[in-house]
């Protein structure tokens, strides 16, 4: 439901910023989706009057004009629109301005036409985002000529002066809510809410005398399916536009104008919920309508010009041979309403909503109607809905009003009653309200509270219980109001921060492809050897079991990374083309003095693929996506060297092995397993493995992800080439440039490695693209020449130099 504020404003105080407006509204119940300003892709477009007029020199269908803006001298424009006179008032958009073009926003600045300046440009409907359907006078492919319906004050801002200043609200109402389908509905809940005043007045008509029965005749074949059925005539009808206001509330709701009989049915429709419908009563045979069901075989012409066959349980409005619409969903080619057309019947009835959503779904049309409908509308407001058509009618002009109608009403009329419990709805909701402050909040939503029980108002077709009442009470009572509550006879259980992040962790490199395994936590003292460690190393110091099943599982592991060689080998053995691999594990550190070793969980993982060929940079790409899933902060990879942390550095080839660093601490180390280490595990292929440090990564994650916002200007990118010892890292080369180049840097990407001819012996030509950017305005080339010269000295003070 699009709400127009303005429109709302006829109602109810609303006069309030939007944001607490729509903020308020969510909390009470109506959830807000979004809201929009009117013409706010146009700017600096004013009011202007055409002083003078001649033609270009240098062509034969241009002008050009002097218009007063409201400025001290008038400003010269050319235009080539053939509707423009001298004293015309029209839309001027000045220099620095912004209009549409095919719905996209264009700038519109000063410049030359054929040799003649020009310092804006007069504009048309459709560059103000309007059509003819907003002003029916205007002429669609010309400049917009200001009526007398706008202020034709000189200088003064489009927007106000044509009306195109109005705020769209959109709600989501959910299904037990048909009420709120309505600008009435929403400024119930807006009164309700901000405990204002409501301001619906009840609406009259004079009318015309005459005898409705002496000229059209009402029969109810099924009155399950329609409860009420009420029609009024209007004669002697004028067709026409309508007047701005009721234009500009259509617009606000996201309905088109089209006349002003069509846009009364409209109009009220949006106003009280409750779909209308007109028919010219020429086409009306026999000037006799007929609520019945359809007929077997019987097929109908729908206004959008298909030819819908209809079956036996849809209920359709016929005349005294035919039917004229299928009733709550849509009208038949012949009951619009004409250029010619001089008797209207308006028709205000309730439908069966279950019976009109079957229908529409079988039919495949699914309308405002029939949305309205299918929630399940009370037919009481047929009657407020018919009397509003009529006073429009006569507000507008546009036809005189017969006295008498039909009312046929099948409905009844006892209120609907729950009851009224407030210890019950305190124990409920878990509050303690006082029973007074229960009955002004209800009394604020159209309840009434009388010996005992709560007589639900007419248009609220959900209240069924008691709960249903403590939902009232508690969205005016306000939910951020009610205290968290223990659920009864429920256990407390949660996961903890750290079995999150362990199953985050998971969830991560299986989206990745790798495959989970589970290997014991006691293993061979062999398995040292077979990964190259030292003699010496720590690592050999294990916790040794007491009874071992043997002397291939005596000893707990102190590094999870064989247990991922094993099942390697094991699947290289089983002649698998590929494995991938990861384990969430344990390994177990003797404590000097202690009985118990710690038990810091790891993450191992490895992978050979004998049909892809991976390489180094594959493992490396899982430890990327894995560390950028988990919020990882200020990581870097550098080469690994024997002085490192790990002393499992010798299971690895020594030239494509790397330590993880988070915050400058080493977590983790991988890299292609070294020769010797593949050919103890017997796999004839290269194979790549690693391990990080759970604990000491989730200490370095940040768990709440930061919402980072598009940028609003545009970015600067500069490749460079440089030529360094063929030593040097990459990675090297990356951190200086990122450093050297401070905030604005918004990403280095590496794009070429070349080696060969035309570069030294020992040396090799790194290529980079450096994307800058600033977020508080367009990045100057000033700016980027002085941050690419920082770079350069940057990597001059390291050995790298431009390559010429």
């Amino acid at each position: 439901m699009d709400l127009s504020m303005k429109w709302l404003a006829d109602y109810v105080d609303c006069d309030m910023p939007i944001k607490d407006f729509v903020s308020a509204l969510t909390l009470s119940g109506s959830k807000v989706e979004c809201f929009e300003q009117e013409g706010e892709d146009i700017s600096n477009v004013v009011v202007g009057k055409v002083v003078s007029m001649e033609r270009h020199p240098d062509s034969d269908h241009m002008f050009i004009t002097q218009v007063d803006v409201g400025e001290d001298e008038p400003v010269q424009i050319v235009t080539g629109a053939q509707n423009v006179h001298e004293g015309d008032f029209v839309p001027v958009a000045k220099h620095k301005s912004s209009v549409l073009h095919e719905g996209k926003q264009v700038k519109i600045t000063k410049g030359k036409l054929r040799g003649v300046a020009s310092n804006g440009m007069l504009c048309s409907l459709g560059e103000l985002g309007l059509s003819v359907h907003d002003f029916p006078y205007a002429i669609e492919d010309g400049i917009f000529i200001l009526g007398d319906d706008c202020d034709k004050t000189v200088g003064k801002d489009i927007h106000e002066a044509i009306g195109y200043n109005d705020t769209t609200v959109e709600f989501e109402i959910t299904s037990n809510r048909p009420d709120c389908l309505s600008v009435i509905g929403l400024a119930r809940e807006t009164a309700a809410t901000f405990g204002t005043e409501l301001k619906v007045k009840k609406p009259e008509f004079k009318g015309i005398d005459g005898d409705i029965n002496d000229m059209l005749k009402v029969k109810i074949h099924n009155t399950d399916l329609c409860k009420r059925y009420m029609a009024g005539i209007v004669k002697n009808v004028k067709i026409g536009p309508s007047p701005r206001w009721m234009r500009e509330r259509l617009r606000g709701c996201g309905v088109r104008p089209i006349n002003n009989f069509v846009d009364i049915t409209n109009y009220v429709m949006l106003e009280y919920g409750r779909p209308m419908h007109a028919f010219d009563l020429r086409y009306v045979k026999d000037a006799s309508i007929n609520i019945r069901n359809a007929k077997a075989g019987e097929t109908i012409t729908t206004l959008d010009g298909e030819v819908r066959e209809l079956s036996e349980e849809m209920l359709v409005i016929a005349d005294a041979e035919k039917p004229v619409a299928v009733a709550g969903v849509m009208g038949g080619e012949y009951s619009g309403i004409m250029d010619d057309t001089t008797t209207v019947v308006f028709e205000s009835a309730c439908f069966d909503g279950a019976s009109v959503r079957t229908t529409a779904k079988k039919l495949g049309m699914r309308t405002d109607a029939s949305a309205r409908y299918e929630k399940g509308l009370d037919p009481h407001e047929c009657y407020e809905a018919l009397m509003r058509a009529f006073q429009l009618v006569e507000e507008l002009g546009a036809g005189e009003v017969v006295k008498t109608y039909i009312d046929e009403n099948y409905e009844d009329e006892t209120p609907k009653t729950v009851d009224f419990d407030p210890e019950w709805i305190n124990k409920f909701l878990g509050t303690e309200i006082p029973e007074s402050d229960m009955v002004e909040y209800l009394t604020r939503l159209g309840f009434e509270i009388k010996d005992g029980k709560v007589v639900s108002p007419w248009y609220r077709v959900d209240i069924a219980c008691k709960a249903d009442v403590a939902e009232e009470v508690a969205r005016l009572y306000g939910y951020n109001k009610i205290p968290n509550t223990i659920v009864r006879g429920v256990a407390q259980a949660k996961l903890t921060e750290a079995q999150k992040f362990d199953r985050h962790i998971q969830r991560s490199m299986l989206a990745m492809g790798l495959n989970e395994i589970s290997t014991f936590s006691f293993i061979s003292p062999k398995y040292f050897d077979k990964i190259n460690l030292p003699t010496d190393s720590k690592l050999r110091k294990t916790v040794v079991i007491t009874n071992p099943l043997g002397e291939d599982t005596s000893v707990m592991r102190t590094t999870i990374i064989p247990s991922v060689c094993e099942v390697l080998a094991r699947n290289y053995s089983y002649r698998n083309p590929e494995c991938y691999i990861f384990e969430r594990g344990n390994e177990y550190i003797p404590v000097e003095g202690e009985v118990l070793p710690n038990e810091p969980e790891r993450l191992g993982f490895g992978f050979y693929d004998t049909e892809t060929k991976a390489d180094f940079y594959d493992i490396k790409g899982f430890v990327e996506g894995l560390l950028s899933k988990l919020g990882a902060q200020k990581v870097e990879f550098e080469k690994a060297t024997a002085e490192c942390s790990f002393d499992e550095f010798y299971a690895f080839h020594p030239g494509r092995v790397a330590v993880v660093k988070v915050n400058g601490e080493e977590i983790g180390i991988f890299g292609e397993l070294h020769p010797r280490v593949l050919e103890n595990y017997g796999i004839d292929a290269r194979a790549y493995v690693g391990k990080i440090n759970v604990p000491e990564l989730m200490a370095s994650c940040v768990a709440q992800k930061t919402y980072k916002p598009l940028p609003k200007y545009p970015a600067t990118t500069r490749d460079l080439s440089i030529v360094c010892d063929d030593d040097i890292p990459a990675a090297l080369l990356e951190k200086t440039i990122s450093k050297a180049v401070g905030s604005i840097l918004e990403k280095v990407t590496l794009f070429d490695v070349y080696k060969g001819e035309q570069i030294e012996k020992g040396k090799k030509s790194v290529s980079y693209s450096i994307s800058m950017r600033s977020h508080d305005g367009t990045l100057t080339d000033e700016q980027a020449d002085k941050a690419m010269k920082k770079v350069l000295e940057a990597l001059k003070a390291i050995g790298a130099e431009l390559r010429m």
